[in-house]
């Protein structure tokens, strides 16, 4: 099922260029294409950016922890799914993820000519809330409830200054210095636009939002803990009707919901990644009963963590 309710305003209705320019995609797609030798993610010379490639479309889907971010993508469709909800985007797209939350994600779209190439740009709860201040100076308009992400069409404006972030770390020039300066007007640009208020509450200390955000920062350290709900709820400084109703808001999931996919998340890396045995990734992530995780990863995964470490 594809949902809809997640859909974003990245531009003014008002401006007229709502749709970016095809040239200038390509011209996005050919500058993260410096960065992408290969297939795979790709640390750029900026903290906090990276950009991620692949070259054919996937069968199945892969999870991952998503991170707190703007995707920009140049070129090529991606779709994920979160909690059972399906979600599709192309390069006519943007996505912010409004926390951090495991998602099953599939490349739809993607040739060797012309691979998927999408820039990814880490939000900073710290910088955004030095932005807030200055693109509300006379306070943040009310807005919807908080979403786990946000997709809409793309902001013209915001990919051009993808294209220059992106040629600035090319060139090399004073890159250090004037990297950062770009990434601050795209996330300018990002609170300007109609969805900015939701957004913002990224970065304000005593929003609800910002609030959970501590709670999955704590629950992705100390995930094979077992957790009392309404103490994690006193930690962040909310009630604990109004944690669990936000945390579900934010992320799809409760708490203890969340904090499973989490434990399945890692378990998959450690089977897959680092071949470990099915029973001692069990162990390690906190389960004690290797029937109820094997049950559970099942559901999670579509295979048996037998056969997904093979």
């Amino acid at each position: 099922m594809s949902a809809t309710s997640n859909i974003a305003q990245f531009v003014a209705l008002a401006e007229d260029d709502i749709n970016p320019e095809q040239q200038d995609l390509q011209r996005l797609a050919s500058l993260l294409e410096k960065f992408t030798p290969l297939d795979g993610r790709f640390d750029l010379p900026c903290d906090g950016l990276h950009v991620v490639r692949a070259s054919k479309i996937m069968t199945s889907k892969t999870s991952t922890l998503a991170s707190t971010a703007i995707c920009i993508v140049a070129q090529g469709a991606k779709s994920i799914s979160i909690a059972q909800r399906d979600y599709e985007y192309d390069n006519s797209q943007m996505i912010v993820y409004a926390a951090e939350i495991p998602v099953h994600a599939r490349i739809t779209q993607a040739t060797k000519e012309a691979p998927y190439l999408c820039l990814v740009i880490h939000i900073d709860p710290k910088k955004l809330a030095e932005l807030i201040s200055r693109v509300f100076s006379n306070g943040i308009p009310k807005t919807a409830e908080a979403q786990p992400i946000y997709i809409g069409m793309s902001n013209q404006k915001i990919v051009n200054s993808a294209i220059r972030l992106m040629e600035i770390l090319i060139q090399q020039e004073d890159s250090d210095l004037l990297a950062p300066l770009m990434i601050d007007e795209i996330l300018i640009r990002l609170l300007r636009s109609p969805s900015g208020p939701a957004i913002a509450q990224l970065g304000i200390s005593d929003s609800n939002v910002y609030k959970v955000s501590k709670a999955i920062s704590w629950l992705k350290d100390n995930y094979s803990q077992s957790v009392k709900v309404d103490q994690l709820a006193e930690q962040v400084g909310m009630s604990a009707s109004s944690f669990h109703s936000y945390f579900k808001k934010v992320t799809t999931m409760s708490p203890l919901q969340f904090q499973k996919t989490l434990r399945l998340h890692q378990a998959r890396n450690l089977i897959t990644l680092k071949r470990m045995d099915v029973s001692s990734a069990s162990y390690e992530v906190g389960y004690s009963s290797l029937s109820q995780f094997s049950r559970e990863y099942t559901r999670e995964f579509g295979i048996a963590p037998s056969k997904d470490g093979a």
